[in-house]
């Protein structure tokens, strides 16, 4: 005679349950949490294919509680780095950090694992994901991309959205190699200049080379900080004290600073200026002393857009590989003081580096010894290219 199963003994008050629910062919689990304010039961369940992981579940769900976190059980990845980025960044340059982020999200994060629930996120799936585009990114956009998922999830945690890091678990990959910065050698550099004389972006190029200015630092730059005179002794100068960044905040502090010009470069600072006032007087508008230098045809601030695009024409021109950007101008200033001499401590200081280490870093594929210092290293170099041009006018 066989023997009858014995009853499964019923939970009693308070204590956590595990049944099977035919209808949605999942084993679900109710967790005893007490009271809520209003005098209601607190029963959440959860659900699984096993009891053994509907019991996990009920145990991660528990030490939710303990921390006080509520992570909401359809919190995605996606809604997590969207959150970050409309409401994490606030006081950011829209079009810069803002958008770069956003830009880089929307391509290789969000796509991949932006479904997946925040609270189900793996440090596994987390190492997968950036070995799957270590095929396609340079290593310094896969760190990017991992400080995206790491910053959105650290303001999920400030908003009780999620109970633990598990990006700060994983390393980035070494992906692809990335494009290094290059320098102009010097035929290069006159080829450029040639090519750009009949661009409204001349002046533009020949500051950028001949200062070392960041090119985020040219395009706001105003006619009140361009001194083209000499006075009391000071020879003429620009005054770098703003950039398109938030606020008009340079880089860095020491990016702050005042820059003498060559020669060559007040001269077509002048020109220009010339050309600017005949312009605006030929459309009918005003050109105002505290205007910007350089602008569109309609008198609008130049964006990054319009600069690359025009950039690229000129280097083609000038029979270089599209690839070179405006940015280089400013490692090839660097390369030319560096193969003239000029100490590296001072090269620091005319980029606006915050030591002689950053800039060493940065370009030292184009330093070379220290032999000499020069006040007006760039009107030596480039003295033949300006007498030829003085010999053709």
């Amino acid at each position: 005679m066989s023997e009858t199963p014995k009853r499964a003994r019923r939970a009693g008050h308070g204590e956590d349950t595990i049944y099977w629910d035919a209808s949605k062919n999942r084993y679900v689990g109710a967790v005893s949490l007490g009271y809520a304010p209003n005098g209601k039961r607190r029963r959440p369940k959860v659900y699984g294919k096993t009891k053994t992981e509907v019991r996990q579940k009920i145990r991660d769900l528990k030490k939710e509680v303990q921390s006080g976190v509520k992570a909401p059980a359809n919190y995605t990845v996606s809604d997590a780095v969207n959150d970050w980025l409309e409401r994490g960044l606030k006081g950011r340059d829209a079009k810069g950090t803002v958008g770069k982020n956003r830009s880089m999200a929307n391509k290789h994060l969000i796509p991949f694992i932006g479904k997946a629930k925040l609270r189900d996120l793996s440090a596994d799936d987390v190492d997968d994901w950036l070995d799957d585009r270590a095929a396609f990114l340079a290593t310094r956009s896969l760190r990017d991309l991992l400080a995206i998922l790491r910053r959105s999830i650290e303001h999920a945690q400030r908003r009780d959205k999620a109970a633990r890091n598990v990006a700060l678990l994983v390393t980035a990959p070494e992906g692809r190699p990335g494009r290094p910065s290059k320098a102009l050698t010097l035929k290069q550099a006159e080829a450029v200049l040639t090519a750009a004389r009949p661009s409204r972006l001349y002046a533009y190029l020949v500051l950028s080379l001949l200062s070392g200015v960041r090119t985020e630092e040219a395009r706001p730059l105003t006619w009140d900080h361009v001194f083209l005179e000499a006075e009391n002794g000071v020879p003429p100068h620009i005054a770098v004290w703003r950039s398109v960044r938030k606020h008009g905040e340079t880089k860095t502090r020491r990016s702050r600073r005042t820059i003498a010009l060559p020669q060559q470069v007040v001269d077509v600072l002048e020109e220009h200026k010339r050309w600017q006032m005949q312009e605006r007087a030929s459309r009918g508008m005003e050109w105002s002393p505290t205007g910007r230098v350089f602008t569109t045809r309609s008198g609008e601030p130049l964006d990054a857009a319009n600069v690359r695009r025009d950039f690229k024409a000129i280097v083609k021109k000038a029979g270089l590989a599209p690839e070179w950007t405006p940015r280089e101008l400013r490692h090839s200033f660097v390369s030319l003081l560096s193969d003239h001499g000029i100490p590296l401590e001072r090269i620091a200081q005319l980029v606006g580096h915050s030591s002689q280490a950053t800039t060493e870093a940065v370009y030292r594929k184009q330093l070379r010894p220290v032999i000499t210092q020069g006040a007006e290293a760039m009107d030596v170099i480039f003295a033949l290219r300006r007498e030829a041009i003085d010999h053709e006018a």
